[in-house]
């Protein structure tokens, strides 16, 4: 038996087999993974910065297609009114309204402190121009903002129905800017806050789901023929061996 599962014959045949299996095997797993791959959020066109105006409105909700979108905004910060966003990653978030110059303001988170007094917290006067990303109006956890009373002049989330509450008498448009860059810098930089670029929702390919099994049936099938083929050989001997004539008797 020994003898014909190593003939050259047959030793091509588990060569074959052999390689048939991995090559089929990591193909299929080449397709699982790219099946995977499909179903994650993946970058979506970042289109260049555009003024903040033109994607915002007083009144009106910002649209989905706004949000995390480059904007530019040219204007003045209003430091009377400046607020602190507890509770962000351990310190604060600075947030102040930029006056547009038109009548309207937009909220601009200028970056991140770890205490309300530090410097960077001083707000630059004169007129400024903000490069950032346009976030949606975060919803009121009412639930947080009741478990414990917050400092004068801190909220917890940015949200333009609070904050038309607290900055009366100032036309806000919805949303609020994350800022990236600023010009002129100010004599003391806050630590930027994440502005993640906007994504796409992956969909998930079925198709190649569907190769990665094909793949791995084709190994399948190699084994089987490997296998068929090695049986056969081996009958075959045995009915050599079984039609050999006897050795007469002496």
């Amino acid at each position: 038996m020994l003898r014909i599962l190593f003939s050259p014959r047959v030793l091509a045949l588990h060569l074959l087999a052999i390689g048939a299996l991995v090559v089929c095997g990591l193909l299929g797993r080449w397709q699982l993974g790219v099946f995977e791959e499909s179903g994650k959020p993946h970058a979506a066109r970042d289109p260049a910065p555009v003024a903040v105006a033109t994607l915002t409105q007083p009144g009106k909700h910002l649209t989905s297609e706004a949000a995390s979108r480059r904007v530019t905004a040219k204007g003045a910060y209003d430091p009377s009114r400046q607020l602190l966003v507890a509770e962000r990653d351990g310190g604060l978030w600075l947030l102040t309204p930029l006056d547009l110059g038109d009548g309207t303001s937009i909220p601009v988170v200028r970056g991140w402190v770890a205490a309300a007094g530090d410097p960077a917290a001083v707000v630059p006067g004169g007129e400024v121009t903000v490069t950032g990303r346009l976030q949606p109006s975060e919803a009121t956890d009412s639930v947080r903002r009741g478990a414990r009373p917050l400092p004068q002049g801190q909220v917890l989330t940015v949200s333009s129905a609070e904050l038309v509450n607290l900055w009366r008498g100032v036309k806000l448009r919805d949303g609020f800017v994350i800022a990236t860059a600023q010009t002129p810098a100010p004599a003391v930089a806050a630590k930027p806050v994440n502005a993640p670029a906007p994504t796409e929702p992956g969909g998930l390919t079925w198709r190649n789901l569907a190769y990665a099994a094909q793949w791995w049936i084709f190994g399948l099938f190699a084994v089987f023929m490997w296998w068929h083929f090695v049986r056969d050989a081996l009958r075959g001997r045995t009915a050599e061996r079984e039609s050999e004539p006897e050795p007469a008797a002496a």
